[in-house]
């Protein structure tokens, strides 16, 4: 089943329930699929496509919680983190730190990276592998630890 398939079926059981956090971020996600299909030469989204769409979600809305945080709105950054707990379902399981640092120790032994200078190197095989299951952000901070 598509995402949008997916994101439809949960939008009608979203309505019934009058669950409007959850209408609004699967609204979101509707919104994002359908915009990148009307997009000028576009082509039907890859299971690829989506995942990173639904990534890219979900770190906006991180971005704005931080944000929010950091302005001491917290009735602003709790409707974003409830927003993100939503999105999170259609991306696939995330790996935690000690896996994907496996999995970089692995890539940095595979390709005989030697410090910062091959940090270029090991992000592009790494964000590759991980792709979906990992936060970028957490790949770049562990690749870093790792390389120096």
């Amino acid at each position: 089943m598509s995402l949008q398939e997916q994101v439809t079926q949960q939008l009608k059981t979203a309505m019934k329930a009058k669950d409007s956090v959850a209408l609004e971020s699967l609204r979101a996600i509707k919104s994002a699929i359908l915009l990148t299909q009307t997009q000028a030469g576009a082509k039907d989204l890859t299971a690829e496509d989506e995942i990173k769409l639904v990534q890219k979600l979900v770190k906006q809305r991180k971005d704005s919680a931080e944000i929010f945080r950091q302005q001491g709105r917290e009735d602003l950054a709790e409707p974003e983190e409830a927003q993100i707990r939503i999105i999170e379902q259609f991306l696939p399981e995330q790996l935690d730190e000690a896996a994907i640092a496996k999995i970089i120790e692995g890539i940095i032994t595979q390709t005989n990276a030697e410090g910062m200078k091959d940090m270029g190197k090991v992000m592009g095989m790494a964000t590759k592998t991980m792709a979906g299951k990992a936060d970028g952000k957490t790949i770049s901070a562990i690749v870093r630890q790792k390389l120096t």
